[in-house]
């Protein structure tokens, strides 16, 4: 299990889910420093801020979680596949979540404020890696089937 090239990938992935949970997704200058990211909350931004936020608490973890049980299913690579597309999907709906809420965090702050600058937090920064390493662990299966198949042959 631990020899396994996947194993590393799907476990890196993990540490930048959870990773990405500490720090802001993105920071927003409105006269006052204002941060947005998982379980953040911006007093009268609205539901679909507050969503967004909440969503990318939720996405994260478990996308950190699906990610370290799928290294525990090695025996079973059909399983592990899916899990990995599972995978895929929860990041993109964290990557989703937290880019909606920024963007109408960023419209309300434009309510109150002239001028507002925003930047892509290290949160962001640390989910972009993810589908590269989901998509290498997927490799690595792929590899250890025909590997497997070719072994049942002989």
């Amino acid at each position: 299990m631990f020899s396994r090239i996947q194993t590393l990938y799907l476990f890196l992935a993990a540490l930048l889910a959870f990773g990405s949970m500490a720090f802001p997704f993105w920071s927003f200058t409105a006269g006052h420093p204002v941060l947005f990211g998982d379980f953040m909350n911006v007093e009268g931004a609205g539901f679909i801020v507050t969503a967004g936020s909440v969503a990318g608490g939720i996405f994260s973890p478990a996308t950190g979680i699906v990610s370290l049980a799928t290294i525990f299913f090695f025996k079973d690579r059909k399983l592990q596949q899916t899990l990995i597309t599972l995978c895929f999907v929860l990041f993109a709906a964290d990557l989703l979540a937290g880019l909606a809420g920024g963007h109408f965090l960023k419209q309300h702050l434009e309510t109150l404020s002239t001028s507002v600058g925003f930047a892509p937090g290290g949160g962001l920064f640390m989910l972009l890696p993810e589908p590269v390493l989901f998509w290498l662990a997927s490799l690595g299966v792929k590899k250890d089937e025909k590997i497997a198949t070719a072994y049942k042959r002989l």
